[in-house]
C-alpha cells in the first residue's frame, strides 16, 4: 500500500507541475528570446515551482548558519539526490541567477527553453562543452550573476544516496573571480523523491535545507582549489 501511495503521489506531482507550467509557458517561451530577460525568466520559475510543489505537499524549510546579503554575487554549491534540490535552490536563490547543468536537460519540458537561453548545458565526457560552459559561466559571474551548480555532476546511482566527490571547476572558477562560495546542505529531498521519483515514487514532505554561511575566496590562489573543493564538501556533508 505505501508504495502504491508512493507512485500515486508520483503522478500528482508530475501533474500538478504540467498544470502551473503550462499556462507559463507563452510567457517564458517569450522572455527566453531575449537572454537580457533573465529577471523575469526567474521569477517565472519561481512561481511555477512554488505553486506546483505546494500543490503537491511538499514544502521547503531553509535554516540560516547567517543572514545571506543577496546583493552579493555568488557560486551555490548543493548536494544532489533529487529532482527536489532544483526547486529548493530556485526557491532560495533571491538575486540574479543561472543554472549550470547537465545538457540532458535540454530534452526536458520544464528546463528546455531556459537552458536553450539563460542556463547553462554542460557535456562533461566532452572537453570543448566544459571549456564553453565554464567560459559563459565567468561572463555570467563577472556581469554580477549568481550561477548555481551541483558538484557532483550528477544524481549518485546508489540508494540511499551517499555524496560523490565533488568536481574541480566551480572552485577553480570562484577563486579566479574572487566570488565567495554559498554551500547549502539539502538533507532529506531523496526521502521525499528520489531522482526523477520514477523508481520509488514520491510522498508530500518538508524539505530541510541547511545554508551555511559563505566562503570567501578573495585571498585564495589557484592552487588552493582543492583545498577549497575539500572544505565545501566536508561543510555539507557534515550536515548530511
Amino acid at each position: 500500500m505505501k508504495r502504491f501511495l508512493r507512485f500515486l503521489h508520483f503522478y500528482f506531482y508530475n501533474f500538478s507541475i504540467a498544470i502551473f507550467f503550462l499556462p507559463l509557458y507563452p510567457f517564458i517561451n517569450h522572455f527566453a528570446k531575449k537572454p537580457a530577460n533573465l529577471k523575469w525568466l526567474n521569477r517565472l520559475r519561481k512561481i511555477f515551482s512554488f505553486f506546483s510543489s505546494a500543490f503537491a505537499g511538499v514544502f521547503f524549510n531553509f535554516r540560516y548558519e547567517q543572514a545571506i546579503d543577496w546583493s552579493k554575487t555568488y557560486i551555490v554549491c548543493a548536494n544532489h539526490t533529487s529532482n527536489l534540490d532544483i526547486t529548493a535552490v530556485i526557491l532560495l536563490v533571491q538575486n540574479d541567477y543561472v543554472f549550470m547543468g547537465k545538457d540532458e536537460l535540454l530534452n526536458h519540458l520544464v528546463t528546455k527553453r531556459y537552458f536553450e537561453s539563460v542556463d547553462i548545458p554542460l557535456n562533461r565526457d566532452s572537453k570543448m562543452s566544459a571549456f564553453r560552459a565554464f567560459k559563459r559561466a565567468d561572463e555570467y559571474l563577472k556581469n554580477g550573476i549568481s550561477v548555481i551548480i551541483f558538484p557532483e555532476g550528477q544524481i549518485p546511482d546508489q540508494y540511499p544516496p551517499v555524496m560523490q566527490s565533488f568536481k574541480n571547476g566551480p572552485f577553480k572558477l570562484a577563486i579566479e573571480n574572487k566570488i565567495d562560495i554559498l554551500p547549502v546542505s539539502i538533507k532529506n529531498n531523496w526521502k521525499i523523491m528520489w531522482d526523477d521519483g520514477s523508481k520509488h515514487g514520491s510522498r508530500p514532505g518538508i524539505s530541510d535545507i541547511c545554508v551555511h554561511k559563505p566562503i570567501s575566496t578573495k585571498l585564495l590562489t589557484a592552487d588552493d582549489a582543492e583545498s577549497l573543493k575539500d572544505q565545501v564538501f566536508d561543510i555539507i556533508n557534515k550536515e548530511l
